[in-house]
């Protein structure tokens, strides 16, 4: 890597329309490079398998917090009712499970809420105030109509010259270098 390659943080190619972003980061995946990424105004199917991206890991923090928030449900009810405070009513035992389902079924969704939500949050490393994408100015249009795909220069494979010749030639519209 040259010194002029250290000062960039990678090259940005720009799409017409969906299918042609979805096309280049298969042919980029496919040529080797890894460390990249894709912008979108919406989601695209595919495009994070394309990109590399196949072990999604927020399903098991939704679940992690889904069985926490239940078991922290029925262990609530089942302390007051049994251990703390426990109460015979009308002839019912103490633990009265199919008292506790709704509370414990409750508790169970609002904790996988926050599950995803703090996953989210931390697996992609929000809140991210600032990247150097921000930098290029056609990268405005990115929540709107613009598709990018931006190979960074820290890729083992990253070549200024290749690279940029390596995304003209996966039909981009328009090739940037994006600045640290």
């Amino acid at each position: 890597m040259t010194m002029a390659e250290n000062s960039i943080y990678g090259l940005m190619a720009e799409y017409d329309n969906p299918d042609d972003l979805l096309h280049a980061a298969q042919g980029a995946y496919a040529a080797g490079y890894r460390k990249m990424d894709a912008y979108s105004p919406m989601p695209i199917h595919d495009l994070s398998e394309s990109l590399g991206y196949d072990k999604h890991r927020v399903p098991f923090f939704v679940l992690l917090g889904g069985l926490l928030g239940a078991c922290a449900g029925f262990g609530l009810q089942y302390w007051v009712s049994v251990i703390e405070y426990p109460l015979n009513i009308g002839g019912r035992p103490f633990l009265s499970w199919p008292m506790f389902i709704p509370v414990t079924f409750e508790l169970g969704i609002l904790f996988a809420a926050f599950g995803a939500m703090l996953s989210m949050f931390i697996l992609n490393g929000l809140p991210q105030h600032y990247h150097p994408v921000f930098n290029v100015e056609a990268f405005e249009s990115a929540s709107s109509d613009g598709f990018f795909l931006c190979i960074e220069a820290e890729d083992p494979q990253f070549e200024l010259s290749e690279t940029r010749g390596f995304l003209e030639g996966l039909h981009a519209t328009k090739v940037v270098e994006v600045e640290s």
